[in-house]
């Protein structure tokens, strides 16, 4: 763990770039005084942590990605997963953080965000008879808010909520009326950002999830009361 805290330290203090090629084995090996099975795990871990990918032949070797949520909704996943949580605790969470987000994202967001933010809400007014491309925009809305408050906690978190959702049958389907229910509270939402209204971003926000509890909690009760679980979608 230690060697691995110390690449991944280096990697982010010599400014290296996703798609760079670190050192070979060999010449890290001699930079951190190691043997070839202790550098070995150390990669592995911090390809499992998507820092890196570990790639094979002439051109191959350790190259620098870029880390996104995944990694730690994989490890929330595990551990709620192990403690038996049920789904609507994901839920429960979400109804309390996003509306805080919504808040903070109308105070700090910045024009090209909310560029991206308005985008979206115009794609999922495109895509209300096209599930699947509607589906994309509504978890992208929610991260864009999420990582508009400034706050890059907020943002892989919600990142992580939203895949530990998409992974259960509580996030995979919506109806033509639930669209469109749904792209007017992204409008709305989307307005009182715009306006710079944290109070109204807040109320639109929290008005969306409450509404969205709701919806899944009559029409997906029992998945929602289901403990959460590792699946490969």
């Amino acid at each position: 763990m230690h060697l691995a805290q110390r690449i991944a330290a280096d990697i982010n203090e010599r400014g290296h770039k996703v798609g760079d090629r670190l050192p070979t084995a060999k010449e890290m090996q001699a930079e951190y005084n190691v043997g070839h099975g202790t550098l070995r795990e150390a990669l592995r871990y911090l390809e499992l942590q998507g820092l890196i990918s570990l790639r094979t032949g002439p051109q191959g070797g350790p190259i620098v990605r870029q880390p996104d949520a995944e990694a730690l909704s994989t490890t929330l996943l595990l551990l709620l997963q192990f403690r038996r949580a049920p789904y609507s605790a994901v839920t429960e969470v979400r109804s309390a953080l996003e509306p805080v987000m919504a808040r903070l994202a109308a105070e700090r967001t910045t024009d090209e965000q909310l560029d991206q933010i308005r985008e979206s809400v115009e794609n999922m007014e495109r895509a209300l008879d096209e599930e699947g491309p509607f589906i994309a925009e509504n978890k992208r809305f929610h991260k864009l808010v999420a990582h508009g408050s400034g706050n890059d906690i907020f943002g892989f978190f919600i990142d992580s909520m939203i895949e530990i959702l998409d992974g259960s049958p509580i996030g995979k389907e919506y109806p033509a009326a639930r669209r469109a229910a749904v792209a007017k509270a992204h409008r709305a939402i989307y307005e009182a950002l715009a306006s710079r209204d944290p109070e109204l971003a807040a109320k639109a926000m929290a008005d969306h999830v409450g509404q969205s509890v709701s919806y899944m909690k009559g029409r997906y009760a029992e998945a929602l009361a289901a403990p959460i679980t590792w699946t490969i979608s």
